[in-house]
């Protein structure tokens, strides 16, 4: 199923393309002077290049280990990704940048962060120490043309997170949460407790509240009473460390193909992952917005920054008593912010965290600091103002408006793609082709068993409807999407209908599924029923 019209492909990428031309533009000529003559970069957030504005969107998934972040992934692209690895304990011990490539592989991270394509070359500032444990793997995946998704080390409890990881791991996820476009928080829902490890990865993503979404994975795993009790758990915890007026939009489902152990919140899962589809779905329309979000915020803290700085630099003596004084204005750092926040009328939460800056003032020379240039802040001023709400012209309003219309969105492939055919409206499957080499219908073997339900679910014409299919077929307890793959598959003739043969090939399907098997992506011939060969419609 197409998620834009062939005009709105024609259309889009050519405005999404002119607005990321005009913010490199007025970044580079209005607001990185500001930055640059402050020092804004060696305080808050490296120089951004082109790929920071041309970048794909990206997920960033944080959990603790086990919650099933790299199975999230799998389920999201229904392939395995170079590098993947999968099991109870932590084996993720990496930060894998997923993404689009002709060819499989895996670039290590002293590479990807040398290449002028990609945009992490600010990570260098964390040290071989973190390079040896980044990389990106890169797949030729129909998803991943839309956006990156970024896999973390599991976060570690009890004894484990006492283990030096060697390099600031806060400190490269506040480098990710800066730049992404979501932040996918996953909790076991066997599994609730927040680690001192968990709480400080939670501490270096506040400020980016926007961006979080919250998963609770392996939800089907406890019976409907017991999902009451994790939920409210989970909302008590959560409600202890984002410390936010608002309460957190939590996801509820069970992320992977397996069948479900308790199958009473199907329906529930359904809805939610549908839910959480359409947020992931919203994100290369709502990149350039985030954009230009960001841009904004950035601007806005390098005008603060500017006036922290240049206020210090008036406040030094012109020869004696520089380290004494420049000691007095780091400990009186907070009189400072509320004589600015009054004279400038700037809100103090736009403000720099303050023990944060005392720690970085520190080690500058408070001389070689500037005074204060109007002429730098008023070219902000007029950014602010004229030119970001031009670039905000240039996307259409149909497109910041799209998400309410329930219109299908940008990505498109794995499981975010949707058969209009099928009743279980999200579809997906598992890669390679089962029983390649055989000649002749094997479904023939059991199909008395399947034409004996056939006959039960009392067809009309030779054919069952999708709902009375539906209403058998979730007996398997597959999840949905599985469903909705082997309906697919299934529905050889794309009536929406299933007639006896068509039946039995969906029931073996599921038998494959259920023996741990994976389904093909397309119908090999010799599943194809017999009769449908020549009319089979890809």
């Amino acid at each position: 199923m197409k998620w834009f019209s062939d005009n709105d492909k024609k259309k889009d990428p050519e405005v999404f393309k002119n607005v990321a031309e005009g913010l490199k533009k007025i970044y580079r000529t209005k607001l990185l002077p500001l930055e640059e003559a402050y020092k804004f970069h060696e305080f808050h957030s490296p120089k951004l290049d082109d790929p920071d504005f041309d970048a794909k969107p990206m997920i960033l998934l944080i959990g603790q280990y086990s919650t099933g972040k790299t199975t999230f992934i799998r389920y999201l692209l229904e392939s395995d990704f170079p590098g993947l690895r999968i099991g109870p304990e932590p084996t993720t011990d990496r930060f894998i940048a997923v993404m689009t490539g002709e060819q499989e592989g895996v670039i290590p991270g002293n590479a990807a962060v040398v290449d002028s394509q990609k945009q992490f070359k600010p990570l260098t500032k964390f040290g071989n120490a973190f390079l040896n444990r980044f990389q990106c793997s890169l797949l030729n995946n129909p998803v991943l043309d839309s956006i990156t998704i970024v896999d973390t080390p599991g976060i570690l409890a009890g004894e484990k997170q006492r283990v030096d990881r060697g390099y600031d791991f806060p400190g490269v996820l506040e480098w990710f949460a800066e730049r992404v476009d979501r932040i996918i928080l996953l909790f076991d829902a066997h599994k609730l407790d927040i680690s001192d490890e968990f709480r400080r990865a939670i501490d270096a993503i506040k400020g980016y509240d926007d961006k979080i979404r919250i998963v609770l994975n392996k939800a089907d795993g406890v019976d409907h009473q017991q999902l009451m009790r994790v939920y409210g758990a989970l909302m008590w915890s959560l409600g202890k460390v984002l410390n936010t007026p608002e309460v957190a939009r939590v996801y509820i489902g069970s992320f992977w193909d397996h069948p479900l152990q308790f199958d009473m919140n199907r329906k529930l899962f359904e809805l939610e992952e549908k839910d959480l589809f359409a947020d992931l779905q919203s994100l290369p329309r709502n990149a350039t917005l985030r954009k230009l979000n960001d841009l904004i915020k950035r601007a806005r803290l390098a005008k603060v920054h500017a006036y922290i700085i240049s206020s210090l630099k008036k406040e030094m003596p012109a020869m004696f008593g520089k380290d004494s004084k420049k000691k007095e204005l780091i400990k009186q750092l907070g009189t400072i912010y509320s004589t600015l926040e009054r004279e400038h009328g700037i809100s103090r939460g736009d403000f720099p965290n303050l023990q944060r800056m005392q720690e970085q003032l520190q080690d500058h020379d408070f001389t070689k600091f500037h005074e204060l240039k109007s002429k730098l802040i008023s070219t902000v001023d007029t950014m602010l103002s004229t030119d970001i709400a031009k670039l905000m012209e240039m996307i259409p309003l149909e497109d910041q408006n799209r998400t309410n219309e329930n219109k299908p969105l940008h990505v498109e492939g794995g499981a975010f793609e949707a058969y209009n055919e099928s009743p279980f409206g999200y579809g997906r499957g598992e890669g390679a082709d089962a029983g390649k080499g055989e000649h002749e219908w094997i479904v023939n073997n059991d199909k008395y068993k399947y034409d004996e339900v056939f006959t039960k679910l009392n067809p009309v014409n030779g054919k069952i409807s999708g709902a009375a299919a539906k209403a058998e077929m979730v007996k398997s307890k597959l999840p949905n999407s599985v469903l909705g793959k082997i309906w697919k598959l299934a529905d050889v003739d794309r009536d929406g209908m299933l007639d006896e043969d068509e039946w039995a090939l969906a029931n073996h399907l599921i038998n494959i599924k259920m023996e741990g098997h994976d389904l093909p992506n397309e119908l090999p011939d010799h599943l194809i029923p017999p009769g449908k060969k020549n009319g089979f419609a890809d």
